[in-house]
């Protein structure tokens, strides 16, 4: 069992717990032992793509951690929370609706490369400390701004009760919405391709702020981590099921899966022996870049190849 399997996490459920689910369903389903991980903390109050990692593809989750994320989430206007989300205390209000012709003129603000201030209620680390355990505690924390970048921030093309949905930005002539519908709106539903690092939180804080308001996360799901989106994702009813059935295999993505934004070598049996006795592979006619080297199709190593040379970057016992 190496490869990965993509959950559909649903709300109030942990990374770590999704961890255990998947664990839960090997030992149900009576495969053999094999360490599991996931790729990507995701709030509980959020749902959507936790790639867990099994087997040797346990070496690639971190990489996850650095690849882009796709959300959909909706802001609720007229309301800031400690957390910034649902689940906090409220800390400010405002009378103040956007319309959505207003909500649609400051999105281009927030695309491309942004500084944010990441939430109080985050895992970054203040003096040793998770910021999250000294809020809760009552301490004042202060974290420093961050440069991140956001690919995309469009309207959802569904519409969320009691929201509106924005028009797709398009380089013609600019949206103006039917009669009766500009109007202040108390919640739109968005969707965000960002980069590593990004807080969606921090994001609809920043969008309401800038359109003279507050408000606060009151949707968040994830449709993407990395190379994995919903249509290869399960539920945890689904994923019950299989491991009693004894079928998890038959959800399971290979191990590449995961680095299917990168190309491949295919090595000859030489050269594969000589990778994983750590060896440097010379004169490879292959552009520089971070590389899945293959043999007959099956994974052997991460490679990274500079000037024709290549050297392991993290090797693989299939």
């Amino acid at each position: 069992m190496h490869g990965w399997l993509i959950l559909d996490k649903p709300l109030g459920l942990g990374s770590t717990q999704g961890v255990a689910a998947v664990k839960r369903a090997l030992r149900d389903g009576g495969y053999s032992k094999v360490k599991v991980g996931h790729g990507g903390t995701l709030d509980p109050l959020a749902t959507g793509v936790l790639p867990i990692a099994l087997g040797e593809a346990t070496k690639l989750a971190g990489r996850l951690l650095d690849g882009d994320k796709v959300y959909e989430f909706t802001v609720g206007f007229g309301e800031e929370t400690d957390t910034l989300d649902l689940e906090g205390r409220v800390i400010a209000s405002s009378d103040v609706r956007p319309t959505v012709v207003q909500v649609a003129a400051v999105l281009p603000r927030f695309t491309g490369l942004i500084e944010q201030v990441p939430p109080a209620y985050s895992a970054l680390k203040v003096d040793g400390e998770r910021a999250y355990d000294l809020a809760r505690a009552g301490e004042e924390v202060v974290l420093a701004s961050r440069s991140v970048r956001v690919h995309s921030l469009l309207r959802h093309p569904g519409v969320e009760p009691g929201s509106v949905s924005l028009p797709e930005r398009t380089s013609a002539a600019p949206w103006i919405p039917a009669q009766g519908r500009d109007d202040g709106v108390k919640q739109v539903t968005l969707t965000a391709h960002v980069s590593k690092g990004t807080y969606i939180r921090s994001l609809a804080r920043d969008i309401a702020h800038a359109l003279g308001t507050v408000g606060h996360v009151t949707h968040l799901r994830r449709t993407r981590a990395g190379p994995f989106d919903l249509s290869r994702a399960i539920s945890l009813d689904k994923l019950s099921e299989a491991g009693k059935a004894r079928t998890l295999e038959h959800h399971l993505l290979p191990l590449g899966a995961g680095l299917d934004d990168i190309p491949a070598l295919s090595l000859t049996p030489d050269q594969a022996g000589a990778l994983r006795q750590g060896r440097v592979l010379a004169g490879i006619d292959a552009a520089d870049g971070v590389t899945l080297a293959t043999l007959d199709d099956v994974p052997q190593a991460l490679v990274e190849i500079v000037g024709g040379a290549v050297r392991v970057v993290r090797g693989f016992n299939l």
